[in-house]
């Protein structure tokens, strides 16, 4: 009876049914949610914990079927090594191969040509999960004094129970799509700790509805427009007639509105952990603040002139997951470029195996390089500095935010297409304009600096 339902309604809205599945059940977080509020917070751990990991479980099956199982191996595995290994390096290297080479093994094997939801997609996010645990268990045994203040806030103080490590993975808040957060957090959550109002469930009824509507809004926007930006015309003749301006411009356009599809899901997402609790974040300034698991700031996203605003607006808390546990554990190189490098590969290397992630995650650490140096340039060049300070600065606004939004949506045109043979038709038809203008200003930089900044500064940064 369900399935000719969930048919009709694919139809009727013209997306694929694996899309309207997935929608469905993170909205269902919801429900979820109020039912934990009502009728769970004061019951016992062992209560909850089987409340979250049955929940989590009926949605992996409503989405995946019988694959449900390559999770639940995972989960099983993980907490054999925690129990039977202890806090070692052992463990940790045996967690990071293992999960790491089972969830490779699944995108080599269900891997097409196209983007399909399949049960690798929340496995890549479980995959996060899972390898932070076997971190956060080693630094547990560590003296307090080895650790920052983030890894005392996620180090566990003894092995989590079998039952505990599953509701934490299946959680209906943070399974599908993420957003990633500790074991600890979890455990306070189950506690009743993250709430505003001790002893009882918190009040984040009211922020948890404002992050559903922003999502929402954002889902709606992607509803609408993407019929007319989709994939699939990059590979037209039809594009490949079209003037260069316009072939630029559809990047730009294209990639506004295919983020949505990431924005609206996780925005939506962050609304139930907020619903539950999960999003408390204390209090600042004296107001209670619910972003704990927020994954994206949209107002800065949508605002920002800046590659780097960007990327920290967007995936926060993955980015903060790789910087946690990948770049700043990488401090014994001795070198940040490096470390720098090191965490986009391992990103790379997560995403899939596709040519098209390795040359976007590729592309976005040369952008980022380019935009510090040219960021350091403003700041050091009196001129420069006089001029994004003055009355033109709205003009000086538009034009970067121009470029911004187009060489954002440049290398997603891989991430997208996946394979070489379709990026690299889609770049030939725009010449590879994205790689010569960042190239060029690469170049030029050392020159502009030497022009505009005075010698006295150039002395002193070199000192620096």
């Amino acid at each position: 009876m369900a399935a000719p339902l969930l048919e009709d309604l694919s139809e009727s809205l013209g997306s694929p049914e694996p899309a309207v599945r997935l929608i469905l059940s993170i909205l269902i977080g919801y429900p979820c949610a109020l039912v934990y509020r009502q009728f769970l917070f004061h019951q016992p751990a062992t209560v909850i914990h089987l409340f979250h990991a049955f929940s989590g479980l009926a949605l992996a099956a409503f989405n995946f079927g019988s694959q449900i199982y390559h999770s639940a191996v995972c989960i099983l595995v993980q907490f054999l090594m925690l129990r039977l290994m202890g806090r070692t390096v052992t463990t940790v290297l045996c967690s990071f191969t293992f999960q790491m080479v089972y969830l490779l093994a699944g995108y080599y094997y269900t891997a097409t040509e196209e983007y399909d939801i399949k049960w690798t997609m929340p496995h890549c996010v479980l995959t996060l999960k899972l390898v932070g645990l076997s971190f956060d268990y080693y630094d547990g045994g560590k003296d307090p004094s080895q650790l920052s203040l983030e890894q005392k806030s996620a180090a566990l103080p003894s092995v989590p129970s079998l039952l505990e490590v599953y509701g934490f993975s299946y959680f209906y808040g943070g399974f599908l799509v993420g957003p990633q957060f500790t074991l600890r957090s979890y455990q306070k959550l189950v506690a009743g700790e993250l709430t505003d109002c001790p002893g009882q469930p918190p009040n984040s009824i009211i922020p948890a509805i404002k992050r559903f509507a922003l999502g929402f809004l954002c889902l709606v926007i992607y509803a609408i427009f993407s019929p007319y930006y989709p994939d699939s015309y990059y590979l037209t003749d039809e594009y490949e007639a079209q003037p260069f301006w316009y072939r630029c411009v559809f990047i730009l356009l294209w990639a506004k509105v295919i983020l949505y599809k990431y924005v609206s899901c996780w925005v939506i997402a962050e609304g139930v952990c907020i619903l539950t609790g999960l999003g408390y974040n204390g209090v600042v300034d004296g107001k209670h603040r619910w972003d704990a698991c927020a994954n994206m700031k949209v107002w800065l996203f949508e605002t920002t002139p800046l590659f780097g605003g960007t990327i920290s607006s967007f995936n926060i808390n993955t980015n903060a997951w790789a910087a946690r546990h990948v770049f700043k554990r990488l401090k014994f190189l001795g070198n940040k470029t490096l470390s720098h490098v090191t965490t986009l590969l391992f990103l790379t290397i997560w995403h899939g195996l596709h040519s098209g992630y390795i040359l976007c995650f590729s592309m976005e650490f040369f952008i980022i390089t380019v935009e510090r140096q040219a960021l350091a340039l403003v700041r050091d060049s009196p001129l420069l500095t006089k001029l994004a300070n003055s009355a033109l600065y709205p003009l000086i606004y538009v034009v970067q935010q121009f470029i911004h939004w187009l060489f954002m949506g440049y290398p997603l045109v891989p991430f997208c297409l996946f394979t070489y043979d379709k990026w690299l038709k889609v770049y030939s038809s725009v010449y590879f304009c994205g790689h010569v203008f960042f190239l060029v200003a690469f170049l030029i930089m050392p020159y502009l600096r030497k022009a505009l900044v005075p010698k006295k500064e150039r002395s002193q940064v070199k000192q620096d």
